[in-house]
């Protein structure tokens, strides 16, 4: 099983691309890996938690962090954790470089669903390169 975990400020992009994924022609790809879509309260964690409590937490449940991209603005920063923490075997964020595309452009959803699907499929190689940005 390989879980995602939808970021507190892009749940609503997240759960739609998960419901696209979930059909035709992709949905294949969502059974294969035997996906699954979480939130913070799915988790545990607290939505005002700090990027590198997040992190952490994903890294030691295997969970692979679905994010827009944000800010490296201090050492407790998603950029500063991977840099200090991030090792070969370290588990990648994957970051929507365009999160108002998700909603508002077909074309762009569909990109980032497909780069998204390719990286899962590769999960065991792309361990240890911090942050992918998707499409």
């Amino acid at each position: 099983m390989i879980t995602l975990l939808a970021d507190v400020n892009i749940q609503g992009q997240a759960a739609l691309l998960a419901s696209c994924m979930q059909a035709a022609p992709w949905r294949e790809f969502w059974d294969h890996l035997n996906l699954r879509l979480v939130t913070f309260a799915d988790v545990g964690l607290d939505p005002s938690a700090s990027d590198a409590v997040i992190w952490r937490r994903c890294q030691n449940d295997g969970i692979l962090l679905l994010t827009d991209n944000r800010n490296d603005d201090g050492p407790e920063s998603l950029a500063a954790t991977i840099r200090a923490n991030s090792q070969d075997s370290s588990l990648p964020v994957f970051t929507i470089a365009n999160i108002r595309g998700v909603a508002n452009n077909p074309e762009y959803r569909h990109r980032v669903i497909d780069r998204l699907l390719r990286y899962l499929l590769e999960l065991e190689n792309i361990r240890g390169t911090g942050r992918l940005f998707l499409p």
